[in-house]
């Protein structure tokens, strides 16, 4: 059985600064202001010039996948969107409990790979979110990120995401 975890816990060693700075900007930065529906909380987290997002679509074969952000607009206006149907949906209800835990439980961030000042993230998500009804939303999918250290601070360049989460 594998050790339990906090998921609300930064596993990365005092230590490894530049891995606990990646982890906060990609997981409690990320679902706070994901929930809170603020792009402000997280705007700074980003290099704007060149960023790239490829969706993944939920499929394993890379033919399929696209260049759904071709610019960082594009990227913010579609994470609006999911905030805000996410928003509505907790506000009327939808959720047993708080979907806050169900989203740090689902959420794992321990492989970084760091070159100098690029980072390769794999943030992997593996949950359910109960629905007050009974039944769950399944958070089941990665991403990978391509981070850049600028001006002393980690920043998201772009990602491959909406990738299938194939267990080992």
């Amino acid at each position: 059985m594998p050790a339990s975890r906090d998921p609300f816990a930064n596993p990365f060693p005092e230590g490894d600064p530049d891995r606990r700075a990646i982890w906060e900007m990609l997981v409690p930065r990320d679902i706070d202001a994901f929930i809170g529906a603020d792009w402000s909380m997280v705007a700074g987290d980003f290099i704007a010039a060149n960023f790239t997002g490829i969706s993944g679509h939920f499929q394993p074969d890379p033919q399929g996948f696209t260049l759904a952000f071709p610019t960082l607009d594009a990227y913010r206006a579609e994470w609006l969107r999911q905030a805000t149907e996410f928003g509505v949906a907790r506000n009327a209800g939808t959720f047993a409990g708080n979907p806050r835990d169900g989203i740090f439980a689902a959420t794992r961030l321990e492989e970084i790979e760091i070159d100098r000042d690029a980072a390769l993230v794999r943030k992997k998500f593996d949950g359910r979110l109960a629905k007050a009804d009974g039944s769950h939303d399944r958070m089941n999918w990665q991403t990978l990120y391509v981070c850049r250290k600028e001006g002393g601070r980690w920043k998201i360049a772009g990602f491959v995401g909406y990738l299938p989460h194939v267990k080992d």
